[in-house]
């Protein structure tokens, strides 16, 4: 089975679909004039102000920190030195570019979701790839939608959302309490530490006590926990790169060295690039969602009258996670030569952070591991929120049907510490590409509305001669007029 799951995910995540995530990026970068530098402040700025008078169910600011719940997880943390052990450090560079180009696929994204999302009898917001699949294309492409929403669905179920993220957890546990193995007990034929179970138990009950109080519990949860983790997370990484000063100026040309194979024997270049592009590319795409088509799930939720606002405040979920987060992961590793020891995983993590802080590995494994709980933890709540909406598509809003599959969903992360590392990650680097593939196809031919509405909005903010238009009324007629 793993050697079967392995020859799948390399025919995915092949040259074809790196293009594809590539290409997109590159399309929406040129399309609407390198909006992800020359528009990151205004984005930072509307990040952290709500908009006024906009429906839905929740802020953007609560919106992004959903996003940012699926998004920030193991990714950042175990799939970073995951990547950078097989790809070396020139995989970093290559995730990196996927999350510069990443959050322009965002920024459509979120665009997208606001622009084509509609609501319920009750006034629920219902958005995502599958509603601007079919509103924005017509219904001849509903196939497509209805294919998304079942990738994203098994992606959310058996992917992304619970095996991985609960392994990271248990793993990270572990590596702390009993990292020689010595309290252990059987089940389903193995041998797991105590660590193992009681962390898997612990967190299986405190997803289902936040997931009974749906999306609004979701995002409250996620509005405390996810900037608190974020700023102590990237605050240690500083640090470690503050000590470590002196290696910096090598670990960057080792990493461009890496980057285009020029480490490799004769010959060997060429293959040496395509390994870190490949494991890069595909963690970076693990890591920040950029065009999976999860996040805009959660942007449609926002209350916001404004595609192109709600679609800048997405964009900052990827710089945040990828730009700055997977950035200081990937620097702390390569500076302290932890992807050469031979571990994997979150031990390769807890090396780097043993090795650059001046604390003993008991305190950094401690460390690391409360931030991956809570980080591994808030993704498992946001990835319950995109399956359920996945789900809610296909069953046209059987609510039977989301309230069973919520209960599956907990049974998942409850046997998610029981499956192997491997497995976990190839599983999830599959139903991403899956899921990938019929969103990417969507932006491509929606870019022309993502350009149009770039352009209308910033004319009008230029007119106005002020960068809030919330407070403006816009008609769908105006907007016809200036296209």
């Amino acid at each position: 089975m793993d050697s079967f799951l392995t020859k799948l995910n390399s025919v995915i995540w092949g040259a074809p679909m790196i293009l594809l995530i590539l290409g997109i990026g590159i399309i929406l970068t040129i399309g609407c004039r390198a909006i992800q530098i020359r528009r990151l402040p205004l984005a930072l700025k509307y990040m952290v102000k709500n908009e006024d008078g906009g429906q839905g169910d929740v802020t953007s600011f609560q919106a992004l920190c959903t996003a940012l719940s699926a998004t920030i997880g193991t990714g950042n943390i175990v799939g970073v030195a995951t990547a950078i052990v097989a790809g070396g450090p020139g995989a970093l560079f290559w995730l990196e570019l996927a999350g510069l180009l990443g959050m322009a696929t965002k920024y459509a994204e979120g665009l997208l979701a606001v622009k084509y999302r509609t609501f319920d009898n009750d006034g629920k917001a219902l958005g995502g790839p599958f509603y601007y699949i079919e509103n924005g294309l017509g219904k001849n492409w509903r196939w497509l939608a209805k294919l998304f929403a079942f990738f994203g669905a098994i992606a959310g179920l058996i992917g992304i959302g619970t095996i991985a993220q609960i392994n990271g957890i248990t793993s990270a546990a572990e590596t702390f309490f009993d990292p020689e193995k010595l309290n252990t007990i059987s089940l389903f034929g193995n041998e797991y530490s105590w660590a193992v179970v009681i962390s898997g138990a612990i967190v299986t009950v405190l997803v289902a006590i936040v997931l009974i109080g749906g999306v609004q519990r979701i995002a409250r949860v996620s509005e405390i926990i996810v900037p608190l983790m974020i700023v102590i997370y990237v605050g240690l990484c500083l640090f470690m790169i503050f000590m470590n000063l002196g290696k910096l100026p090598g670990v960057i040309v080792e990493i461009f060295q890496g980057a285009f194979g020029l480490r490799a024997v004769s010959g060997g270049a060429m293959g040496a690039m395509m390994i870190a592009m490949q494991k890069g590319i595909a963690r970076g795409i693990f890591s920040n969602e950029s065009g999976l088509g999860s996040a805009p799930i959660a942007a449609a939720a926002a209350q916001s009258k404004e595609p192109v606002r709600q679609g800048l405040v997405s964009m900052t979920g990827t710089f945040i996670d990828t730009i700055i987060v997977c950035n200081m992961t990937g620097m702390a590793i390569i500076l302290t030569g932890a992807w050469q020891t031979g571990l994997e995983g979150s031990a390769v993590t807890i090396y780097a952070f043993s090795e650059a802080l001046p604390i003993s590995q008991t305190i950094a494994s401690l460390l690391l591991m409360i931030c991956l709980a809570f980080f591994a933890f808030t993704t498992i709540l946001g990835w319950n929120y995109y399956s359920e909406r996945c789900l809610s598509y296909l069953t046209n809003g059987n609510t039977k049907f989301s309230a069973i599959f919520r209960w599956v969903y907990i049974f998942a992360v409850f046997i998610g510490p029981y499956l192997t590392v491997t497995a976990v990650w190839t599983i999830a680097d599959i139903f991403n590409g899956l899921m990938a593939f019929p969103n990417i196809i969507a932006l491509i031919l929606l870019s022309p509305v993502v350009f149009k509405e770039t352009k209308s909005y910033f004319s009008r903010m230029a007119e106005a001669g002020t960068d809030d238009l919330s407070s403006l009324p816009l008609t769908e007629a105006k907007l016809d007029d200036e296209y």
